[in-house]
């Protein structure tokens, strides 16, 4: 009987979250079988001070060594993440091979407009409110900050701007997780990018009807860890039973896979 690859995931949680908020997913993904990797962002789990200092190549390096890792000792790698987190997996699949790339609420785009002065504002303000716990579940904290130097948010959007155009360069497997309400990546212009932009043709969306920004603490946690295990045995053909299925490619004029 063969032995089956083994598959690493790299997986990141998002911009001034913490480990907490991917803990759940992590869990699952490790119960499913895969070897799972968290590196904490450089700037996050500290201080406000720290995060206005780095710059976001950073906190690519940081997820970068983790997958590097992964690769190391694993025969196979996912890249998967939250929010930024989701932005740190796009740019990975379009400069290191993986297997697959699974992500929730991907952020791409900055929707605050006064994004468009950041690069000023953040010599004037310091600092704005924060964006974390936007979750739909009572009684569920991802920890983070409670407030956002503007110097960082900065940099979220420098990194942005490099992933989108690395986009057409990233052609593995891609399943996205969207929440039909969040209010941190408050419009579809991020999952815009990725459908105009993607490289790869299999891109596989749901929907996540009963959660907020942070839904891998929320109500759709469930369907958000069975599935992308799903998804990853499917891609990577490893899969040992029957799993709920993950319907469709690349959606066009709101053709989408239901929740």
């Amino acid at each position: 009987m063969d032995t089956p690859p083994t598959v690493g995931v790299a997986l990141s949680h998002g911009f001034t979250g913490e480990l907490a908020g991917i803990v759940p997913w992590a869990t699952a993904l490790r119960a499913a079988g895969f070897r799972v990797s968290t590196p904490l962002l450089p700037g996050h789990g500290t201080s406000v001070e720290d995060l206005a200092r780095i710059p976001w190549r950073v906190w690519y390096e940081a997820y970068e060594a983790a997958y590097l890792e992964l690769a190391r000792d694993c025969d196979t790698v996912v890249a998967a993440g939250l929010s930024m987190g989701g932005a740190l997996a796009l740019r990975l699949a379009a400069h290191r091979l993986v297997a697959a790339v699974t992500v929730v609420n991907p952020a791409l785009v900055v929707d605050d407009p006064r994004s468009h002065v950041s690069a000023v504002m953040r010599y004037v303000v310091k600092t704005v409110p924060g964006i974390h716990n936007d979750i739909k579940r009572p009684g569920q904290d991802e920890g983070g900050y409670d407030i956002v130097p503007v110097a960082a948010a900065h940099q979220m959007k420098l990194l942005f701007r490099d992933t989108v155009e690395a986009l057409p360069r990233a052609v593995a497997p891609l399943q996205v997780f969207r929440s039909t309400v969040d209010h941190v990546v408050t419009s579809e212009r991020s999952l815009g990018a990725i459908l105009g932009r993607y490289g790869g043709t299999d891109i596989r969306l749901v929907r996540l009807t009963d959660s907020y920004h942070v839904a891998t603490l929320d109500n759709d946690a469930e369907t958000i860890f069975t599935r992308s295990a799903a998804f990853i045995r499917e891609t990577i053909g490893t899969a040992t039973h029957a799993d709920a299925p993950v319907e469709g490619t690349r959606p066009t004029d709101g053709a989408e896979s239901a929740a």
